[in-house]
């Protein structure tokens, strides 16, 4: 058996070898995709109109982003980084064509990119931009996600008590104006909250409030698709006599068939 050890631990670390190496091929395959894709979308620049060459900018940023997360800091730092001028230079032309859906999506995007970087007094800035124009429209969805980032920045550089009010303000919103997702949304974002600020307890009640509201989304959601299949069942059912009744031949009495005869 003791023989056997060194083999067998051979074999699990050539396996993780290869394992690696064929992480290593799909890392490659999908730098040249993005590669290609941000090449394209340069390509489509040169002849774009300048009113819809924003779109592609942050088309542009999104490419770059999809490779943020890899492990290596300084090419992590760059992507993120051409993310941001990208996203920047589509900023000017949003606002330059008053397109405010753009500049919504653009902050949104900035904020998750410096946040990560932890530079939180951008984040903070971009994040505030993007919760002003959400509120302008009385866009409550928007207001409500906008305000769980604020809080969550808020609670990384520990300023406890704002970031529990933008906790208490989107709670108030998502469940005044009935957005069940939402507002699971908003508990596991306390239970977040009170888990950095060590309040153990709360932090599983909130857990379990979300849980509540998933489980209960999916009731109603099943609910909803039982009523679908029973309305077409029906429907099937009705059509089906329908067919039956338009299908049989034409009723002749004994006086219609003497008539006939004559």
């Amino acid at each position: 058996m003791k023989k056997l050890v060194p083999f067998i631990l051979f074999i699990l670390c050539s396996c993780k070898l290869f394992a690696a190496g064929d992480d290593t091929d799909s890392l490659k395959r999908r730098f040249q995709l993005t590669k290609n894709s941000i090449d394209s979308l340069r390509l489509q620049l040169k002849t774009t109109k300048d009113s819809l060459k924003a779109p592609l900018y942050t088309q542009i940023a999104t490419e770059y982003l999809k490779h943020d997360t890899v492990a290596n800091k300084k090419t992590r730092l760059a992507y993120q980084n051409a993310a941001i001028s990208n996203t920047i230079t589509a900023i000017h032309l949003y606002a330059k064509y008053n397109d405010t859906i753009g500049l919504r999506l653009s902050f949104d995007k900035l904020t998750k990119i410096y946040h990560a970087q932890h530079k939180y007094p951008q984040a903070k800035w971009f994040i505030l931009q993007s919760n002003t124009l959400s509120r302008a429209k009385n866009d409550n969805p928007n207001i409500i996600t906008s305000l769980l980032e604020l809080a969550s920045i808020k609670t990384d550089i520990k300023d406890y008590n704002l970031a529990l009010a933008d906790l208490n303000e989107a709670l108030t919103l998502s469940s005044k104006n009935h957005y069940p997702q939402l507002e699971s949304k908003v508990q596991l974002n306390y239970a977040l909250y009170y888990n950095k600020t060590k309040n153990y307890p709360k932090a599983d009640a909130a857990l379990k409030r979300s849980h509540a509201i998933d489980d209960s989304i999916k009731r109603d959601e099943e609910a909803r698709l039982m009523a679908e299949i029973n309305s077409n069942d029906s429907e099937m059912q009705v059509k089906k006599k329908l067919y039956t009744i338009s299908s049989r031949k034409p009723y002749r009495s004994s006086f219609s068939k003497k008539i006939a005869s004559l």
